[in-house]
């Protein structure tokens, strides 16, 4: 109930936050909203599922200041009222010069294509649900902190993204350790539709010190991240390819290493209809002791709808097969929106 009031709290200061914007600073508000609903039919039988509700916020304060915020809502069976309040990311952009810019606050570590590109509206998504590699425990998706980043430079429209921050030990208010996280990224953008990046990410996780899964750790740990990614989303055609390599260091394992991967491939079939494919293959070295390690691969196939640009509707078959669980079939739908 606490952490429920916590976030009602969040979300009316920034309401007069923008409010005073608005008035005083002549602010360019706009206010965004994201929601799905889906149905699962696997051996277990059949379920229905709310999803996430996203109040998504931008605002323009000045020609170099703007905000962004962005909140969700959802269900959370560890709360008293079975929904919880998550504030996603709060952001304040300053322009330096031309296409630089400086960003403060609680960022989507820009790791991957993926997390340095769609937020938590579903409708965005090319699929129903992220890749398996965001399931991993130590994946930073969050970073609260501050970062450098370019963007549209020269010919080859090179992008980069220079973040220090607190690291996976923490909280949205304080670190819980003395180490920091420090992410390098960059890409460039042959083309208009081509995108081709990699990303460096390192941070040391303390003895002792308790993870957002409950987990606390019960050795140091540093914790080295590796990824590329290629992603093209042409007129016709659709294909984004990306792998982490992730590698571990303990003073009871020593090194250890692990590979996530996936590969996505769509065909714009209509103007509304684009069928589609996506690979995933988790796999981890014996011993690992940061990751979960539980080899996985998953074969899915779906198609989706667009019914305009703010209303999508997606069917997908999924078979899932690890080394810890007995291969998984399911089916499902998801009607995602925006308003």
């Amino acid at each position: 109930m606490r952490l429920f009031f916590k976030g009602i709290i969040h979300v009316f200061c920034w309401f007069l936050f923008l409010f005073y914007t608005s008035a005083y600073c002549q602010s360019n508000t706009q206010i965004r909203g994201f929601v799905d609903a889906s149905a699962t039919y696997s051996s277990n039988g059949l379920f229905f599922s709310l999803g996430e509700q996203d109040l998504f916020i931008t605002s323009d304060i000045s020609d170099r200041l703007s905000f962004l915020g962005e909140t969700v809502f959802k269900f959370d069976p560890f709360s008293e009222t079975n929904f919880s309040v998550s504030i996603e990311r709060i952001i304040l952009k300053y322009n330096i010069l031309g296409n630089h810019n400086i960003l403060f606050g609680k960022h989507h570590t820009p790791v991957n294509y993926w997390n340095d590109t769609y937020h938590h509206g579903r409708v965005f998504f090319p699929t129903i649900s992220r890749p398996l590699l965001f399931s991993s425990e130590l994946f930073p998706l969050h970073t609260t902190g501050v970062s450098i980043q370019g963007l549209n430079l020269g010919p080859l429209k090179f992008g980069y993204d220079i973040m220090f921050g607190n690291g996976l030990g923490s909280t949205d208010v304080m670190d819980n350790d003395s180490y920091k996280s420090i992410t390098l990224a960059g890409h460039i953008k042959p083309t208009n539709t081509l995108r081709i990046g990699v990303s460096y990410y390192h941070d040391v996780i303390d003895k002792g010190v308790e993870l957002h899964n409950g987990q606390v750790m019960a050795w140091r740990l540093e914790e080295n991240l590796v990824t590329g990614s290629i992603a093209s989303f042409g007129k016709n055609v659709e294909f984004l390819v990306e792998s982490m390599a992730g590698v571990t260091h303990t003073d009871s394992t020593g090194t250890r290493k692990s590979l996530s991967s996936y590969i996505y491939a769509g065909y714009k079939a209509t103007e509304k209809i684009i069928p589609y494919i996506r690979y995933d293959n988790l796999r981890f070295q014996e011993g690992e002791l940061g990751f979960h390690k539980n080899n996985t691969s998953s074969y899915l196939a779906g198609i989706r709808y667009q019914i305009n640009y703010l209303a999508v509707i997606k069917l997908e078959y999924q078979h899932q097969r690890s080394e810890m669980l007995s291969p998984v079939n399911t089916v499902s739908t998801q009607f995602a929106i925006g308003f």
